[in-house]
């Protein structure tokens, strides 16, 4: 879906706005025009599931945007990374799950049901289970976890994010969770990084002061909505349903910065992507230069 701010120009930069929680502090101050973040600059928001942007930005669609991080490893030559910016873990996660019937290290020859919403948590569930429980018989299939789940059916095991997890984590025929932020951390002992900010190359050579102006202004963004995260939950609750409680925990376990741990967990999983040939090789990190 696409909301436009009000404003006189015709032709507003397109920002790709994951449409999850988990974004509440990077969006917050541009999406409420605070002109403190914002100077002069105009948002067309562009707001879907992490595998849409993907898809936006492949093609070109998106000159900036929130994207999954093995969409950066797949295709770096399309992308520049914006500097400290990014949503990860450095331990349990909470809204990227799979929630299992049974223990995890029975799951053996198993069917995975994964939400149609992921890349990144997909194949980082597919080499957890592989590498660090030893279970390499799965077979995997993409839908929708709500709806299985309102039709009656219950597969053995769901793989489910953002929102959608938030909301199933504590579904009673589900007993087993494994959070995959808290998996790769015991893994590795790194930080997970779930999504990065990207600008595209080719609209970076058109238009290079504008996406220079559009990375400050998100990463603006991101220290006014993570410095007044706590005044934001109230509303929060009462649009998730989780109490302002559930909604402090839920944040406290985030990261939206992109320092050397976070860069170090970066590399492993994109080395992890290299060895299972997932991707060709690991890519070098490649940030746009933003100025003051």
């Amino acid at each position: 879906m696409t909301e436009s701010t009000e404003h006189d120009d015709p032709s507003p930069m397109k920002l790709g706005r994951i449409g999850y929680l988990n974004v509440l502090p990077i969006y917050e101050p541009i999406e409420s025009g605070d002109q403190n973040v914002l100077g002069d600059l105009h948002f067309e928001i562009v707001s879907g599931p992490p595998s849409h942007l993907n898809q936006l930005m492949a093609s070109g669609e998106l000159p900036i945007s929130a994207m999954s991080s093995v969409e950066y490893g797949r295709r770096p030559e399309q992308y520049l990374l914006i500097p400290d910016l990014a949503i990860g873990s450095r331990g349990p996660v909470q809204s990227v799950l799979l929630l299992s019937r049974k223990d995890i290290r029975n799951l053996n020859d198993a069917d995975i049901l994964v939400s149609a919403q992921t890349h990144t948590s997909a194949t980082l569930l597919h080499m957890l289970l592989k590498d660090h429980y030893g279970l390499d018989k799965l077979r995997y299939t993409t839908g929708n976890a709500t709806a299985i789940l309102e039709s009656g059916e219950r597969p053995l095991a769901i793989l489910c994010i953002g929102d959608e997890a938030l909301t199933l984590r504590n579904h009673s025929d589900y007993p087993v969770r494994l959070d995959l932020g808290e998996a790769w951390r015991e893994w590795t002992g790194l930080p997970f990084i779930f999504g990065l900010w990207a600008v595209s190359r080719a609209a970076f050579e058109k238009q290079p002061e504008q996406l220079r102006a559009a990375a400050r202004v998100l990463l603006a963004s991101k220290r006014a909505g993570v410095s007044r995260l706590s005044t934001l939950l109230p509303a929060a609750s009462q649009a998730s349903g989780m109490s302002v409680e559930e909604l402090a925990d839920y944040f406290a376990g985030l990261v939206y910065d992109l320092g050397p741990e976070e860069l170090d967990g970066l590399r492993a999983f994109y080395a992890a992507l290299a060895r299972h040939g997932i991707i060709e090789k690991a890519p070098d990190l490649e940030f746009i230069e933003i100025g003051n």
